[in-house]
């Protein structure tokens, strides 16, 4: 036998044992003989197969496997196997959540087993260090996260390899030749991983769809959809059933509704909306008392239950809104015309209609199908106007914010309802916010596009009276809707938004970043935390490090999702709350509909399980939707930073790490990064305790929260990451 084969045999017969086992464990719950043990081994001379049967024996003997038939062995079952997720780290090693266990589970590269980022795994732990990780190699794929990957493609003379744009993903995918679907080298595409051989390093897959050159619009803003999973078109079928809806207004429909079409109502959206999915009414009682009505968009009067368009928008849940488009969850025919409350037009909507008194209590409510009409629309801008103008009689919309361009005057009965209803709302808002809600008005960043979308110019988005009026009565509607079924006897599954408490952990974290500027929050109880979390956010704003303290805050508190299981939502301060207002463009809103009505005609109680899954699912789609939006944001800060590379700007240190410094711009909101080794006056140390980086000869600081002068040094719109140059402190800078 040549050297070389009789060395690497010598190799595997010296680590027998643990080879053995960790076959067996790879498989746990099949049984091995040792000839099918000497063929995953490949050793098939009579001297290996008489050492592997020796083996199987000591391992008997010592209780770590067991003989479950003649010859047959199975690993001793043992309490060290989990289920979790997967979480890739950096270089490709990684950590398995587990719900039951406190740990994560550590997994380096060589244990991963072809695991991929988000996988459900079964994981074996074969390690318990005092005081150090607990860590464990993953066994079993149960369940892949995703099979489609976004990358670019290198295209060689017989095959292909795509490099994947997502860091977590540790691989790149090998393509044949054959299945490279005209790609060409360079191009950005969607590939599907189709295979994973044992002996690969690679898991083989085929191009699905070439998205373009990296770099262009179209291509990179495609590339986010595809990224998460998320279709920008909808199936011809999906459209031909949708058009085919009569959404015409019928006679004999309106005899099921409560008529409100006589009653003033009318829209208040943004200046740009294409849909406009919730109009308020209001009408003045004779007892002094007002009459509100909320009323929704009837989109599951149109929307049937196990129909093709009902799959499509269950598998969306969502629409996402990317920063130059809208990708709907229902077809134009529905979002745009039939299902959209727009002036002038009958439509049959979902109403929750109150009666209030003048100190904004609900005296009386009520909640059904209706048919209403729209008088007026109104922009954000416009309604504000008249909020801030009350005492202007002719209530005349100046032409410079009026959606038409042309001034013109606002009918004396609507501006008197607006203005009601501002200061009906501004009572509810003091009501939360004493109950113990948190006001989170965070600024949202807003790009003005030419027509190929490339960003002109930002502006900054803040929340007004106007948008706060609309923004009370949608939560007192959803909030009452849910109190309505919520404490029905016997109980029912419903479709609830929740919102836990914030994790002490990450509120400590909080507190230890914000006394770095001289805050601090009062934690004894959940009432205090939330009122001293409202202080903090107001003492910041319109400071440089208002959108750091923002940003952080909310990431200090949980995660709202769907749920049938009601626990509250403590950023509201609500006992009881749902999604009931944008049926448009949220599934869960549409379920909320059905169930109300399936309740109201004296339903049983929904299946919970059913919904519970339908639950989960939304609020997963919701996170995707988040992520793409932020990407795209991401992008076109990118962009709009490539053609700024000559400019200084001004920004505020938002995070320190051991590679670099994270600087936010602060007339922009963009984010970059300067790398430590980029700052060429001195060798920079990382002080974790300090949130600093510390020069070690000059004792230069850069801290988080320290004002900075920057330079773009390189804008990647593939990647999404800009660069920055430090130019130096604003007090030495500029001096």
């Amino acid at each position: 036998m040549p050297r070389h084969k009789q060395k690497k045999k010598n190799n595997k017969i010296e680590n027998l044992s643990q080879t053995i086992l960790n076959i067996l464990r790879k498989d746990h719950s099949q049984a091995f003989n040792y000839k099918q043990i000497a063929a995953k081994l490949q050793l098939d001379d009579p001297s290996s197969r008489n050492q592997i049967v020796k083996k199987l024996k000591d391992l008997q003997g010592k209780g770590s496997i067991q003989e479950i038939e003649r010859g047959k062995y199975i690993l001793t079952p043992s309490q060290n196997y989990y289920t979790g997720k997967v979480d890739i780290a950096g270089r490709g090693q990684g950590y398995i959540i587990v719900e039951d266990l406190e740990d994560d589970i550590y997994v380096k590269s060589k244990n991963l087993n072809k695991a991929l980022n988000g996988d459900i795994v079964e994981v074996y732990v074969f390690k318990r260090k005092k005081g150090g990780k607990t860590e464990g190699e993953v066994t079993k794929i149960l369940e892949r996260k995703r099979t489609e990957f976004v990358g670019t493609i290198q295209v060689q003379e017989n095959f292909a390899f795509v490099d994947v744009t997502d860091y977590k993903m540790y691989t790149d995918i090998f393509v044949p030749k054959n299945k490279i679907n005209g790609a060409k080298n360079g191009e950005k595409v969607l590939v599907a991983m189709e295979d994973w051989p044992e002996k690969a390093d690679s898991p083989f897959g085929r191009i699905i769809k070439v998205l373009g050159m990296p770099g262009e619009h179209n291509t990179e803003i495609h590339s986010i959809l595809a990224q998460y999973g998320l279709p920008y078109e909808f199936p011809q079928e999906v459209e031909d059933y949708a058009n085919k809806i009569d959404t015409s207004i019928k006679a004999s429909e309106i005899k099921n509704r409560r008529d409100m079409r006589d009653v003033l109502t009318f829209t208040i959206d943004p200046k740009d909306a294409k849909d406009f999915d919730d109009a308020l009414s209001f009408e003045k009682l004779e007892n002094g008392n007002y009459e509100i009505g909320i009323h929704i968009a009837d989109v599951s009067h149109y929307l049937k239950a196990g129909t093709e368009l009902d799959d499509e928008a269950y598998e969306r849940a969502t629409s996402v809104y990317l920063v130059d488009r809208v990708v709907p969850m229902l077809p134009e025919i529905l979002s745009n015309n039939a299902c959209s409350l727009r002036p002038n037009e009958e439509k049959y909507t979902f109403s929750a209609v109150f009666e209030m008194n003048q100190k904004a209590e609900v005296v009386k409510q009520w909640f059904g199908r209706t048919v209403t009409y729209s008088d007026a629309r109104f922009a954000y801008e416009e309604a504000q106007h008249i909020i801030e103008n009350p005492k202007d009689e002719t209530h005349t919309i100046p032409s410079k914010i009026s959606i038409t361009d042309k001034e013109y005057t606002v009918k004396p009965e609507i501006a008197d309802a607006i203005l009601e209803m501002d200061r009906l709302a501004k009572t509810l808002r003091t009501k939360r916010m004493r109950a113990g809600a948190i006001s989170f008005d965070k600024v949202e960043v807003k790009f003005i596009l030419d027509e190929n979308n490339n960003p002109e110019g930002v502006y900054f988005k803040e929340s007004k009276d106007a948008n706060k009026l609309i923004e009370e009565f949608m939560l007192l509607a959803n909030r009452s809707v849910a109190e309505f079924i919520g404490k029905k006897e016997p109980k029912k599954t419903f479709v609830y938004r929740v919102h836990d408490e914030p994790d002490d952990e990450k509120i400590a974290a909080l507190e230890n970043i914000i006394k770095r500027f001289g805050y601090k929050l009062n934690t004894k109880d959940r009432h205090s935390t939330a009122q001293s979390m409202n202080k903090l956010l107001k003492d910041v704003q319109g400071k440089k490090e208002q959108n750091l303290i923002d940003t952080l805050a909310i990431r200090s508190m949980s995660k709202a999702m769907y749920t049938t299981h009601n626990i509250g939502h403590y950023g509201l301060a609500f006992d009881y709350y749902t999604h009931f207002t944008s049926p448009i463009r949220r599934y869960p809103d549409v379920m909320v509909h059905r169930l109300l009505q399936h309740y109201l005609d004296g339903g049983k109680s929904a299946k919970e399980e059913e919904y519970e899954e339908k639950c989960g699912h939304s609020s997963d789609m919701e996170n995707l939707a988040t992520n793409a939006e932020r990407d795209s944001i991401k992008y076109m800060q990118v962009k709009y930073m490539q053609d700024h590379q000559d400019q200084e700007f001004l920004g505020v240190i938002s995070g320190v790490t051991e590679w670099g410094i994270y600087v936010e711009i602060i007339s922009n909101k963009c984010e970059g990064m300067v790398r430590l080794q980029d700052l060429n006056d001195d060798r920079y140390e990382f002080d974790r305790e300090e949130f600093a980086v510390i020069g070690q000869r000059t004792k230069n600081v850069y801290q988080l929260g320290d004002e900075v002068y920057v330079k773009v040094k390189n804008a990647d719109l593939v990647k999404k990451h800009l660069d920055f140059t430090m130019l130096g402190h604003r007090k030495e800078y500029k001096n």
